[in-house]
C-alpha cells in the first residue's frame, strides 16, 4: 500500500477506537456497562443490529460468494422479515417487562435454572467460535498486505477492539457501530462506483449486468427444490425464517442491541426496519461480487486469488505450475475475446450470438475447471492453506485496481465492520457468562463496582478465547457461509427452548432440558451424515425439542408454570 493509504486507514481507525473510549467514559455500574442505562432511539438500535450482524465476513467474503456461486445467496434473507414481525410481537415485550439482562434471565422465570445455564452455554459456545471466525476474516488482509503471520495479525485485529470494548461497554459499542456504519455504507457504494468506472472503454454497467447474467451469477431466485442445495427460495424462507427468528431473538449478540432501547416502540422499530433494509444492502453486496466476475471476464484474472498460496505452489511444484499457467494464460484470452464479442452482438441481435454465448459458458466452465484443479494442487502441497480463495477475490480486485487512499479506506472498512460485530458479541458474552453462569451461583450479589470489574474480566477473557479460536479459522472455506453453518448447528434448539417457553404452557423445566439435549444431539447427527443443507438444521433443532418435549408429557408430570 501507498504512504496514503496507510494514513487514511490508520487515522480512520485511530479516530475509531478514541471515540469509543471517549463516549464509553465513566462507567459505574453493569446497567451501563451490559445494558447502555436502557437510553438507546430506534436508529442507533437499527443500526446497532446491522452492524452486529454485518461483520468483516459480509464485505469480504460476501462478493467472493457472489462470485463464485452466484447471487442465490441472498435468498438465505428471505426469511428474515417475518421473523423481526413474530420477535416484535413475542420476544421484545417479555424481554422488556422481565428488564432482563440476557435473553436466557426469562428461561430460569419460565423453567428453572438448569434450562437457563444449558442455553447460555449452547449460545457462549456457538458465538465464542464464530466471533474467533470473524476475528479472522480482517486478519487475512493484514496477512496478505503486510506479509506478516497470521497468527501475530490474529491478535492485533482482535486486540485493538478491545481497548474500547473493555473500556465503554455497550455505550461504546452502540455509537462506534452508528460511525463504524456510515464509514462502511459510504465506501462500499463508491466501490461499486469504482468497479464499472474500471471496466474496459465502452463497457458500461447494463453490459456488466448482461454478462453476470449470462454467466449465471445473477441468479437471484432459484426455486427448485432440493434438501441439499444450500440456497434456494424455499430454504431460505424456511429455514432463514427459523434461523433469523433464533438469531435475532435469543442470540444475546442481537438481544443485547435492542434492550438497550428506551422502551418497546423504539426496540421494535428498529428490528422492523432491519427486515426491510437487510435484504437490499445484502443484494448490493453480492451484486459487486457479480459484477467482479463480469469485470474479470472482460481484463486478465489471476490464476488463483490468494497469491501467497499460490506461490507457495510455484515455490514447491514449478513445473506443475508452469503447466497451470501456460493452460490458464490461454483461456484467459479466449474467455477475454469471447466476452467482448458477445457484447458486440448483443446490440446487433446477429443470429451467431447464441452460440458465441455457448463458446462462453463452455469456456468459462473450463476456467473452473483448471482453478479447482489448482485449488486442490494448493491443498495437495500445503496442510496450512486455505481451503478456498473464495475470501480473497474483492480484496484482489481493491488491491490491484482502486486508486491510492481509496485503498486504506476499502481495508478500514473492513476492520472497522469487523470491530462492530465483534465488539457487540464479546458484550453479549460476557453479559452471559457473568449473569448466567459466573453469579447465578453465587449466595450473595456483588455491589456494583464488583459487579463491573467481573464484567470487564469476562469482555477481556472472551476477546483472549476468540482470538484463538481465529487461529484455527483457515480451513473453513468461505467465511460468511462457515459462520452460518456453525450458528446453524445451535440456533435450533435455543429456538425451540424458547418457543416452547412462550407457546407450550404445560412443558415444564427437567422436560425441555432433556429435550433441548436430544435435539442437539440429533441436529450434530444430520449435519455429520450430510441429509440436509444447514439451513434446514435450523427448522430439524426447533421442531426436535418441541417433538421432544411432547413425548416428554408421556414421563414428567407437568409442574405449576410460573408466568
Amino acid at each position: 500500500m501507498s504512504t496514503i493509504d496507510w494514513t487514511v486507514l490508520i487515522f480512520t481507525l485511530v479516530a475509531v477506537v478514541v471515540y469509543g473510549v471517549f463516549i464509553g467514559r465513566g462507567q459505574k455500574s453493569n446497567a451501563s456497562y451490559l445494558k447502555a442505562d436502557n437510553k438507546m432511539p430506534w436508529y442507533i438500535v437499527l443500526i446497532g443490529i446491522m452492524a452486529t450482524q454485518a461483520s468483516a465476513i459480509t464485505f469480504l467474503s460476501a462478493p467472493g460468494q457472489a462470485y463464485t456461486d452466484g447471487m442465490r445467496f441472498v435468498q438465505y434473507y428471505f426469511g428474515l422479515p417475518l421473523a423481526m414481525i413474530v420477535i416484535c410481537i413475542t420476544f421484545i415485550p417479555i424481554f422488556q417487562r422481565l428488564n432482563v439482562y440476557t435473553a436466557y434471565e426469562y428461561l430460569e422465570n419460565r423453567f428453572d435454572k438448569k434450562t437457563r445455564v444449558l442455553t447460555s452455554l449452547l449460545f457462549l459456545f456457538s458465538r465464542g467460535l464464530s466471533t474467533g471466525i470473524s476475528i479472522y476474516a480482517p486478519s487475512i488482509i493484514l496477512s496478505s498486505v503486510l506479509n506478516w503471520n497470521i497468527y501475530l495479525t490474529n491478535v492485533l485485529t482482535g486486540g485493538i477492539l478491545l481497548i474500547y470494548t473493555y473500556i465503554g461497554g455497550a455505550k461504546a459499542i452502540a455509537h462506534t457501530q452508528k460511525l463504524q456504519f456510515l464509514i462502511i455504507l459510504g465506501t462500499m457504494a463508491f466501490a461499486g462506483y469504482l468497479l464499472i468506472e474500471n471496466m474496459p472503454n465502452g463497457i458500461g454497467f447494463k453490459d456488466a449486468l448482461y454478462l453476470a447474467g449470462k454467466s449465471g451469477k445473477l441468479n437471484v431466485i432459484t426455486t427448485e427444490f432440493d434438501w441439499k442445495d444450500k440456497y434456494n427460495i424455499w430454504s431460505g424462507i424456511i429455514g432463514g425464517f427459523f434461523l433469523a427468528l433464533s438469531y435475532f431473538g435469543t442470540d444475546q449478540s442481537q438481544v443485547g442491541r435492542y434492550i438497550t432501547a428506551k422502551d418497546n416502540t423504539n426496540a421494535k422499530m428498529g428490528l422492523l426496519l432491519n427486515g426491510l433494509v437487510k435484504i437490499p444492502m445484502q443484494f448490493a453486496i453480492l451484486l459487486i461480487g457479480a459484477l467482479l466476475f463480469a469485470f474479470f471476464s472482460l481484463k486478465p484474472a489471476p490464476i488463483y486469488f490468494n497469491e501467497r498460496s499460490y506461490q507457495y505452489l510455484k515455490e514447491t511444484k514449478p513445473e506443475q505450475a508452469e503447466v497451470f499457467e501456460k493452460e490458464h494464460q490461454d483461456l484467459q484470452v479466449k474467455f477475454n475475446t469471447e466476452s467482448k464479442e458477445i457484447l458486440k452482438l448483443k446490440e446487433t441481435d446477429a443470429p451467431q450470438l447464441e452460440a458465441k454465448i455457448q463458446d462462453f459458458k463452455n469456456t468459462q466452465a473450463e476456467v473452473k475447471a483448471l482453478h479447482g484443479r489448482v485449488e486442490e494442487a494448493i491443498n495437495t502441497s500445503n496442510y496450512n492453506a486455505e481451503k478456498t480463495d473464495t475470501n480473497y477475490i474483492f480484496l484482489y480486485f481493491v488491491k490491484n485496481t482502486l486508486p491510492a487512499g481509496m485503498i486504506g479506506l476499502l481495508f478500514a472498512v473492513i476492520f472497522l465492520a469487523s470491530w462492530g460485530s465483534i465488539s457487540a458479541a464479546l458484550n453479549s458474552l460476557a453479559a452471559c457468562s457473568v449473569k448466567d453462569i459466573h453469579l447465578i451461583f453465587k449466595k450473595e450479589a456483588p455491589d456494583d463496582k464488583t459487579e463491573l470489574k467481573y464484567s470487564r474480566l469476562h469482555t477481556l477473557a472472551w476477546g483472549i478465547f476468540s482470538i484463538g479460536v481465529a487461529m484455527f479459522a483457515t480451513q473453513m472455506g468461505s467465511l460468511i457461509e462457515a459462520v452460518n453453518v456453525l450458528g446453524s448447528l445451535f440456533y435450533g434448539p435455543i429456538l425451540g427452548i424458547f418457543l416452547v417457553a412462550f407457546y407450550y404452557k404445560k412443558i415444564n423445566g427437567p422436560n425441555v432440558f432433556v429435550a433441548a439435549i436430544l435435539a442437539e444431539i440429533t441436529v450434530i447427527t444430520v449435519y455429520q451424515f450430510d441429509i440436509v443443507s444447514f439451513l434446514w438444521l435450523n427448522v430439524i433443532g426447533a421442531a426436535a425439542v418441541i417433538l421432544f418435549s411432547a413425548i416428554g408429557l408421556l414421563f414428567y408430570k407437568p409442574k405449576a408454570v410460573h408466568s
